[in-house]
């Protein structure tokens, strides 16, 4: 594809983001010093963004369990954005393979893959930091997680983007500045963060090229596509093992957890910005209702 016939509009903001990421991007072996020791009675999320904050099971732990509990819910956030991220990668470098390898925008796709490939290594080391097990999603997640890359395309693709990257950011953000907060884990929250924001621009723009060019019967299916991989990032927020590092029956943690109002709340806080521009986009509708709502992102 000639530079002429290339679309304009997704040129200037893929050159955009090109010159953001040369100015503005970190590497975790370098700003983050993972030698540093762990600081005494500091949390590594915030008690009340626990999936168990307010439930009966809650109030039977110490101050030192939740401090615990929270190290393993961390160490689940890096586990779903370790697998996640994995996915993020596969479905670009399926898109380049068959697109214009040297636009802007797909220099920019190469770019957003080298920070997914920096942010996967940044998540391993928290975890082997915080002397964690890998959580994230649970094996038959995992499973169906292989066929995302096939299954997906066009805008349910970059909505299923947009719902993992802006929940994890809305969580990371509140994080990244709290004194209550470890300070390597606010390094790390602030570093995703920051670079995040311009995958979510890019993603944005993506779903709303693609959506201007759906038929009725594409549009039913991104729809129902949205809305269940949107389901599985939500539910991927909550591995019943980790449960027992506070010795919690998994099966009765996970139980609490998605029975608790407080937890439905945080989700639902989570999703605030990103969900009014999926319903604005026309990507939230009926073929994907009972997903959105069991995800508690509606």
């Amino acid at each position: 594809m000639s530079p002429v016939t290339r679309e304009t509009n997704r040129e200037k903001t893929a050159e955009r983001l090109l010159k953001s990421s040369a100015g503005k991007f970190y590497d975790p072996e370098v700003d983050i010093d993972w030698n540093a020791p762990l600081v005494e009675g500091k949390s590594f999320m915030l008690p009340h963004r626990s999936s168990l904050y307010g439930t009966k099971l809650w109030d039977t732990l110490s101050h030192e369990q939740r401090i615990e509990l929270s190290k393993h819910e961390m160490a689940n956030v890096a586990g779903l954005g370790l697998w996640f991220e994995n996915l993020v990668m596969q479905m670009l470098l399926k898109e380049l393979y068959t697109g214009d390898q040297i636009s802007s925008h797909a220099q920019y796709a190469l770019t957003e893959i080298a920070d997914e490939c920096r942010h996967s290594t940044m998540f391993a080391r928290l975890t082997v930091w915080m002397d964690c097990p890998v959580y994230g999603p649970v094996p038959w997640m995992r499973q169906l997680g292989k066929l995302l890359p096939t299954l997906s395309y066009g805008p349910a693709r970059y909505a299923a983007i947009l719902v993992a990257e802006e929940v994890l950011d809305r969580i990371g953000r509140e994080q990244m500045n709290n004194p209550d907060i470890q300070p390597l884990v606010r390094m790390v929250n602030r570093i995703h963060v920051l670079e995040e924001a311009r995958h979510v621009t890019f993603a944005r723009e993506e779903l709303t090229r693609g959506m201007a060019r759906l038929s009725k019967a594409e549009l039913l299916y991104q729809q129902a596509m949205a809305a269940q991989i949107s389901f599985l990032v939500v539910r991927a927020l909550v591995n019943p093992n980790f449960f027992a590092a506070v010795g919690i029956r998994p099966r009765d943690g996970a139980k609490a957890a998605w029975s608790n109002p407080n937890w439905h709340e945080t989700i639902r806080w989570a999703g605030e910005k990103v969900m009014p521009f999926l319903l604005d986009s026309g990507l939230v509708g009926k073929p994907g209702m009972y997903f959105w709502r069991k995800s508690f992102l509606l």
